[in-house]
């Protein structure tokens, strides 16, 4: 089913091709007066998700507009692009994607454009990927922003992709960048300072999403599910994680915003121990982008959560 609405969204593409660029000739040539070159270009960035949309956002700045093509409150993992979603990638500039199979549609949706000027980056290129859990050999972990060190390599290549496509900016992107880059420092020596203090290590998590973050300070990651946050743990798993948590002394057990916390819940009341929230950072609700949340206040929230559920 998948691969046909993909199919089709494709096929309406190409009737909209020939418009698509009579109209960009026409803007171009409307372009080519007295005005030319006075206002300073608008570069339309498509992001495949949240994370991809925020660090967009900060290194563009005013120079850029940005499309998140996940809608807020929903799970990206077996999100879909739409028909809609392929024409805004046709209107782009660049398109920002996280890659080590986060966006399984990114190849097939690749292959059907027809934007010869976009500029695609894939953020996570340059990245040491985790494997995923046993039962998913050939998989990676591709929740690679977790890591305030790999947020900044993909802010790095999310830098490069907006030079390429607005060399007039340049100035304005690095500048970007190394504001950013520094915050992210910041946040990386709050983690290690505050979480190589405390006693516990073990984290229970609702999907495997923490390994990069756990790597990076020397936690160890119990998944109730693996790296699709859709999927059900059977009730041995359960029976396992249950087991576990009480062996050592698990105090929390952490579900996300975006999925049921049905299955965390239960774990808890069973282990005897709190469900609570930490953030994948996968994508936020309405609510909290209202209220001003990004990526630095999420992850500040998460370091206080772990510190509290591992003292």
């Amino acid at each position: 089913m998948k691969k046909s609405i993909i199919a089709a969204a494709a096929s309406a593409l190409l009737a909209l091709a020939c418009v698509a660029g009579c109209a960009s000739g026409t803007a171009s040539n409307n372009q080519s007066g007295s005005d030319q070159g006075q206002e300073t270009k608008t570069v339309k960035v498509v992001a495949s998700f949240y994370p991809m949309a925020d660090y967009a956002k900060k290194i563009g700045g005013d120079r850029v507009e940005v499309v998140n093509l996940v809608p807020a409150g929903t799970e990206p993992h077996d999100w879909e692009p739409s028909t809609d979603d392929m024409k805004t990638l046709e209107s782009a500039d660049v398109f920002v994607y996280n890659g080590a199979g986060m966006e399984k549609w990114v190849d097939q949706v690749s292959d059907t454009l027809s934007n010869d000027r976009l500029v695609k980056v894939e953020a996570s290129q340059g990245i040491q990927l985790r494997a995923g859990a046993d039962e998913e050999q050939g998989q990676y972990d591709p929740h690679v922003w977790l890591s305030p060190q790999n947020a900044k390599v993909e802010m790095a290549n999310i830098r490069d992709a907006l030079i390429a496509a607005d060399p007039g900016g340049k100035d304005v992107y690095e500048k970007n960048y190394e504001t950013y880059a520094a915050k992210l420092d910041e946040l990386d020596q709050q983690y290690q300072q505050r979480l190589s203090a405390v006693p516990n290590k073990n984290i229970v998590v609702s999907h495997q999403a923490f390994g990069y973050l756990c790597d990076a300070y020397g936690l160890n990651q119990v998944a109730i599910e693996g790296l699709d946050a859709e999927s059900e743990p059977d009730a041995k798993t359960m029976a396992e994680i249950v087991d576990f948590a009480k062996d050592n002394h698990v105090k929390v057990i952490f579900g996300e915003d975006l999925v049921s916390p049905k299955v965390a819940q239960q774990i808890a009341d069973e282990s005897g121990a709190q469900c609570k929230v930490l953030n994948p950072l996968e994508g936020l609700t309405d609510e909290q982008l209202a209220a001003g949340e990004d990526y630095f206040s999420v992850m500040e929230k998460n370091l206080d959560e772990l510190v509290e559920a591992l003292s």
